[in-house]
């Protein structure tokens, strides 16, 4: 049995898990028909192959095969046709994904080779030393180094944050018993006190009712949701990146056409929300709910707890100063409501400033003021001014729209 791991480049903890039971060949690309699809630009279409090797020996001999045009890499070392030593790394293209390849020896009959005997394997715990101690995983295993508690299948590993509402850890589903494959995810725990709070339940069931029903790069995936000693779970895809408000406070104002590029592609997932049937709005696009991920530099837009469908009652003023719209703040909010928000959001990308500092009188409303800001061109400005007009009705109707503008804006830089 061969098992192949997706790690995350920087501190090498699994991403995906693949296995493999009784394949002759295994096929790494970037192309939709390899066994394993791999979604990089350094990867080709058809980059390697793992060929098992007729041998005379009891043990199954592989060999791997590189056909990608930015190489493949074992344990470092560039390799183009090569037989498979045993447990080794691959590196497909320098700063390439990395594959940790493992030969897994079970002694039991085939029929026993079921997930639920693979996930008891994993939970064992590790033995191997030389371990780095910010490690979360072993480096020659893959196994958790340390498990803080487990809920269910969930194997927590670390707390990620801790609030009124709850606690959010990072977890390992080492069976893959809720998604195709053991992988590590977020999972959401809401305490029993809010729990007893009608309107955080309604918020906290909102978000993995929503997640559960939209399906796009943009948006986190939902693996599931149950309640356990009195405390509701939601357990989501984990997002390896930064969110903007965290980038900037770290960074500095962004640059402008990256700023632009990453407002278009928000624009694309709000086009996609908007489009539902009902049409979904938001509430609470603002920075910190913005996230950018490592691996493509494409955003993934968060938080869905405050999702609400268009026509419905109004409701609670959801939503973040200077971030908000004015209906939105009377509790009306409509998707150019949503829409409203990337204004505010494109102040503080390029200035590293809260844009409340921008709000000032004019005439006989409010409106963000960024003349004097070096940074924001005059066609900027101009799409700044009409996505925060302060009735809707003047604004960009559609997310398409305000993409359409952002282009134009880019070509402009």
């Amino acid at each position: 049995m061969i098992t192949l791991t997706l790690l995350e480049a920087q501190n090498k903890t699994p991403l995906e898990n693949w296995r493999f039971d009784e394949s002759s060949v295994i096929r790494v690309g970037r192309a939709a028909d390899n066994d394993i699809v791999l979604d990089s630009n350094l990867v080709s279409r058809y980059h390697l192959e793992l060929r098992k090797t007729n041998s005379k020996k009891k043990v199954d001999s592989w060999e791997i095969v590189s056909k990608g045009t930015n190489g493949t890499f074992m344990d470092g070392v560039l390799v183009t046709q090569a037989a498979l030593p045993g447990n080794c790394f691959l590196q497909l293209a320098r700063g390439g994904p990395i594959l940790q390849l493992e030969f897994l020896k079970l002694e039991l009959h085939p029929t026993q080779l079921t997930s639920a005997k693979i996930s008891v394997a994993a939970s064992e715990s590790c033995t191997h030393e030389g371990n780095s101690p910010d490690n979360l995983f072993c480096i020659y295993c893959g196994k958790p180094l340390s498990i803080q508690l487990t809920i269910r299948h969930y194997q927590v590993l670390k707390t990620l944050g801790q609030g009124g509402m709850g606690t959010t850890y990072l977890a390992w589903d080492s069976g893959g018993v809720t998604t195709s494959h053991p992988k590590l995810l977020v999972l959401k725990q809401m305490n029993a006190d809010m729990a007893k709070i009608a309107k955080a339940r309604e918020l906290f069931q909102r978000e993995a009712h929503t997640l559960g029903l939209l399906n796009h790069p943009g948006i986190p995936k939902y693996y599931d949701f149950f309640i356990e000693d009195k405390k509701k779970y939601l357990a989501m895809e984990l997002i390896h990146g930064q969110d903007l408000e965290k980038l900037v406070y770290r960074k500095g104002p962004i640059a402008v056409n990256q700023a632009i590029e990453w407002m278009m592609q928000t624009c694309e997932i709000l086009d996609y929300l908007h489009g539902q049937n009902p049409p979904l709005i938001h509430r609470d696009i603002k920075p910190a709910n913005l996230m950018v991920r490592n691996s493509n530099n494409r955003i993934v837009v968060l938080d869905f707890g405050a999702v609400k469908e268009i026509g419905t009652a109004p409701g609670t003023r959801i939503g973040a100063e200077g971030y908000c719209a004015p209906e939105q703040e009377r509790g009306q909010p409509l998707t150019q409501s949503d829409l409203y928000a990337i204004g505010p959001t494109l102040i503080f990308l390029l200035t590293g400033e809260n844009p409340f500092k921008f709000y000032r009188q004019q005439g006989r409303s409010f409106r963000f003021d960024v003349a004097k800001v070096p940074t924001i061109t005059p066609k900027l400005k101009e799409l700044i001014d009409k996505v925060t007009e302060p009735l809707p009705r003047d604004r960009y109707q559609t997310a398409k729209e305000v993409a359409f503008s952002l282009a134009a804006c880019l070509l402009s830089v």
